[in-house]
This record gives structure tokens, sequence and C-alpha cells, in this order.
């Protein structure tokens, strides 16, 4: 059975997936970033991806929307529903939910300059409720606290208790500061059991008359409440009460409302739910520099200088590559290190977020296609609990791979067959790449198996890659060459450390004279190459030399023109002046001459 978790874990989508959660601002739009699963309907795809792109030019044009943290609703608007409750801390979510969705839907109103797009049915199911959201703000000023205007009722009863509460202190402030006041512990009036009680000395118990409602730990105080503020404090209690009611009816009285509006907010909200996470994607593709790439159905992969995303931007080596258009299998090889297995990884990664509805970092003109099914098998998984060397578990994956692939499926080695005997492994590889490819599969595999090299050149849209190696430095360049098989370079890396001439030489005499063939063959390919490439940076250096000097000539011709025209007008001024200096003084002397 198809394996995707297995897979989404192996390319690394799940980091991928992580970060578009922290770009994410609601609570339950995090959570589902990190559920996002590539889709595998072409259209559904081709549809998340215009979303995204929407939202990215909303962004280069507007800057994004301000959501909230506001928290999911759904289960306080079926409470009330029911004609339960709501607490003063919920219906002040609901209001923020109602701020949210009406700044959101406000954002959008002020985006004149752009047509409809295909995030707009989310924008229009955005119902701003401002009724609903002045009333609870109004009526509530925290999640502790109600105001007193909520209701007359209300302010009429904290009135009370406000002059019951002053009377009361009056009358404690006498006896603190009395003549009693010496049977006190402190001059200070408290409250116990929502009573307000002074502290008095244990010894003088019977100086000061009253219910005694609490006793100190060390039993040295007793906190009593005087007989003459008893009624008053029943007053306040019995006002409290009346309080409490009022409160609770103005909230039952809110929560009805908001159970008569709970469709329009649920929509509302799950509108609100699926912009933050089209926004979070556009935010994501901004950081990566990432393109909306062309899709396809037709298993055609073009990715132009390409970035694994994982991977720092100023350390990233771009690369380019394309598989189901010429080749459906493509054979990477070269040097440990050299950037093989990061080049499979783009590969199933880009496709993987581009499936899920994500940019990708990539140049524009970058294709993506749709696959049912895309299977990696990369990394070390020898596994000690089942007794399995790495090569079986390699092989048992391998084996999965082949009874589940179709013609729409992407497959991705690293080190096909690697870890047994080269011969055996060779020609296993060789088998097994030969059954994805005749049966329609596109597939990237990297190897250092010489005769997949050879099975690559003689073989029909099967294509050679390597990645490129610089002797001279020992490093690799991170480079992808599509047409030409990587070399070992094992002989020139050897000579480059200083292993003995001799030994060397030894090791070229054990070497086959097909096998030497090979290697010169590759050799000559490699050097017509970076010929190839070193006079087109000479073409190119030329082309840019001719273009500036051009445009050089250019603009001398163009500043020529200018200082003519100016030469031209300034002679054009003079000659003016001269002629109505003529003409004034002809116009003197004639008026002399009348």
């Amino acid at each position: 059975m198809y394996n995707l978790e297995k897979q989404i874990t192996t390319l690394e989508l799940n980091r991928i997936l992580e970060f578009l959660a922290e770009e994410a601002t609601m609570p339950e739009a995090k959570d589902t970033a990190l559920l996002i699963r590539p889709s595998r309907n072409f259209g559904e795809v081709k549809a998340l991806l215009r979303q995204t792109e929407d939202a990215y030019l909303f962004m280069a044009k507007y800057s994004a929307p301000v959501f909230t943290a506001c928290s999911n609703v759904s289960s306080m608007l079926a409470r009330a529903n029911v004609g339960a409750s709501l607490s003063a801390k919920e219906l002040l979510t609901v209001a923020e939910i109602l701020r949210n969705i009406r700044t959101v839907k406000k954002w959008r109103e002020d985006c004149s300059g752009v047509n409809e797009t295909s995030i707009d049915c989310y924008f229009n199911a955005l119902n701003p409720n401002n009724y609903l959201e002045n009333k609870i703000n109004f009526a509530i000023k925290s999640e502790d606290e109600i105001n007193d205007n909520a209701s007359p009722t209300l302010a009429d009863l904290r009135r009370k208790i406000s002059s019951a509460s002053s009377k009361l202190r009056d009358n404690l402030e006498k006896i603190i500061r009395g003549q009693t006041a010496k049977y006190l512990q402190d001059a200070i009036i408290t409250q116990r059991d929502g009573r307000y009680v002074v502290p008095v000395r244990a010894e003088y118990r019977g100086e000061i008359k009253g219910i005694l409602h609490d006793t100190s730990s060390s039993g040295s105080t007793l906190f009593i409440e005087p007989m003459s503020v008893v009624e008053t404090n029943n007053e306040i209690r019995v006002l409290r009460a009346k309080e409490q009611e009022e409160i609770a009816r103005i909230l039952a009285e809110i929560s009805a409302e908001v159970a008569d509006f709970s469709d329009t907010i649920k929509n509302s909200y799950n509108a609100l739910l699926e912009l933050n996470i089209i926004f979070a994607k556009a935010k994501l593709a901004y950081k990566m520099g990432a393109v909306v790439p062309k899709i396809n159905d037709k298993g055609y992969i073009y990715l132009k200088n390409a970035r694994h995303p994982l991977i720092d931007k100023r350390k990233v080596v771009p690369i380019t590559v394309s598989l189901g258009e010429e080749y459906d299998t493509l054979i990477i090889t070269g040097p440990n290190t050299g950037g093989k297995t990061v080049t499979l990884k783009t590969v199933g990664l880009l496709t993987f977020m581009a499936m899920c509805g994500l940019m990708i970092p990539a140049d524009d003109n970058s294709e993506i296609a749709v696959f049912d099914k895309i299977f990696a098998d990369i990394g070390d998984e020898q596994s000690i609990e089942q007794s399995l060397s790495t090569f079986s578990s390699h092989m048992v994956n391998i084996i999965s791979i082949l009874d589940e692939f179709d013609d729409n499926s992407l497959v991705l080695f690293d080190e096909l067959c690697a870890g047994t005997d080269p011969i055996e492994g060779a020609a296993l590889a060789k088998a097994i790449l030969m059954q994805l490819t005749e049966n329609g599969a596109k597939t990237v595999a990297t190897t250092h198996y010489p005769e997949l090299k050879s099975y690559a050149l003689d073989s029909f849209r099967v294509e050679n890659a390597s990645c490129e190696f610089d002797v001279n430095t020992l490093k690799p360049t991170y480079r992808l060459i599509i047409g030409v098989p990587g070399r070992s370079n094992a002989f020139e890396i050897s000579r480059k450390l200083g292993l003995n001439d001799f030994i060397i030489d030894s090791a070229r005499n054990q070497v086959t004279e097909d096998d030497m063939r090979f290697e010169r063959v590759v050799a000559s390919l490699e050097k017509a190459r970076q010929a190839a490439e070193e006079e087109q940076r000479k073409s190119s250096k030329l082309r840019l030399e001719l273009y500036e000097s051009k445009k050089r000539t250019e603009m001398l011709e163009h500043e020529f023109k200018i200082k003519q025209e100016k030469l031209m007008e300034k002679t054009r001024e003079k000659a003016n002046q001269i002629i109505d200096d003529a003409r004034n003084k002809s116009s003197v002397l004639l008026n002399q001459l009348e």
C-alpha cells in the first residue's frame, strides 16, 4: 500500500509545512497548514496555485491583510445554539473574530485596483456584523468585568453597592480610628467570606461586639464583623447577588443573539481561515524567492535554476534539470558530497510543494507534473530491529515501489542497489531501471556503477547527468550537467593528494581496457563540454562588450545631437537678437527722420 506519509518525511515536505505554519496567524490555520497533503487532482492543483498566485499579487501591490490570532468558535456557537450562556471571555472571542472579519473585508474593498480574483469567493463569504460586535464590546469590558452601562439595572445596582460600601467603610473607619483602635491588631479594614471585618486582638474579644468570621493561624488575631455594620453588609451581599443575576442575564441575552447569527459567523470564520492559509503560502513564497510553476499532467518536469528550500540561500547552488520530454530516466553520477542527493530531493520536494499549492524556489517558466505517486528511496535505512542491512532495507523499499508504481509515478533512487557485490548490484540496478522505463515511470537515480553510465548511453529515453567536480581544487562545484556521465576522478584525486605515482600506475594497469576506453570517452566529452562552455563564455563576453560599445556610441551620438541642437538654438537666438536690434535701430532712425 502506497505510504504517502513516509515519502513526505523522506523528502522533508513536513519541514516546509512547518515553515508555512509559522507564517499563519490563526491557531487553527497553523494546525491546518501542518496537515496539508499533496493533491493528485490536476484541476485542484491548478486552482490551489492560482489562489496562491493571486494572494502573492495582492501582497505585491497592497501588502497582506492583518489576521489576528482568533480561535475557532465552532464549539461556542454550538453551545449557544442549544441555549447555553457563553462566558465574557468567550463572547470577547466572538467579538474579536467579528472585528477580524470586518477589517479583512474592508481591506479587500480598499484594494479597488484589483479585479475579480480566484480568492474573492472567500472575501465575499465574509459577513461583518457591526451590531453584534459593538454590542459585545459595549457590554463587556474584559473577560473578568462587565461594563456598568451594559444595562440600566446593572448601573443602578452598582450605584447602590457603591453607596452602601461607602457607608459601611465610614462606620468601620470610625472604629479603627476611634477609642476602640487600641483593641485592634492593625488599623485596617479587610474582608472574610465577602463581608467587611476588622482584625481584633484575641485578648480583647469581648471589647468589640460582632460576628467572628475567621482566626489567624497563630490564634492571636480575630476577624470580627462589628454589629454596627452587619445590616449594611447584609444589604451589600443581597445587592451583589442581584448584580450577578443581572450579569448572567446580560450574558445570556448576548449569547442568544450570537446563536441567531451563528451560521454567518461560522461561515465567515471558515472563509477567514482559508484566506489566512492562502496568504501564509504567499508570504512563504516571498521569503523563498519562489515562482508559480506551470503544471501539466503529462509527466514533464523542467526546473530552471531550482534551489532546495532547506539549504541556506547564500550557499545553495541552483540546478536546472528536466525529465519526461526527451527522456524518462535520468542517471546521475559523480563524486560523493557532490550534490547528487540534493538534486534528487529538490526534484521530489518541489514537485510535492507544487501539488500542495505552494510556489517553488526556481526561475520563471519552470514546470511541474502532477503525479499520482511519488516514491523516494533515499538515505541509510539500516534496520537493527529487523536484522536488515542497508542493502536489504533498500531492497525492501525497491520491491514495494516495483509493486505499486504506474505510468504516472515519479521514482527517486539514491545510490540504487549499492551496498552489495558491484557486479550483481549493477545488474540489478540496470534491470530495475529498465522495468521502470519500459512501463512509463519517470525516474531519477544516482549511482557510482559505470555499467549504468553505459546503459544510459545505449538506451532509448534514458539520459546521463553528472555533478561537476573540480579536480584542481578537489572540491565539487554542485553544478548538474545533463548529457554527460560523471567521472570517478579517483586517480587524479589520489595524485593531487600525494599518492605515489608507482601505485597509481599499478592501479591503472589493473583496470580493463574497456573501462579505460570508456573513461577516456567520458574525459573527452567532459573536455569538449568545458571547451564549449569556455567558448560560450568568451562569446557572451564579446557580445556584452559589443553591446556596451554600441550603447556608448549611441550615448555619444545622442550627446553630440543634443549639443548640436543647443548650438543651433543659440545661433538662432543670436541671429534673432541681431535682427531685433536692427529693427529697433531702424525704427528709431525713421522716427528721427520724420
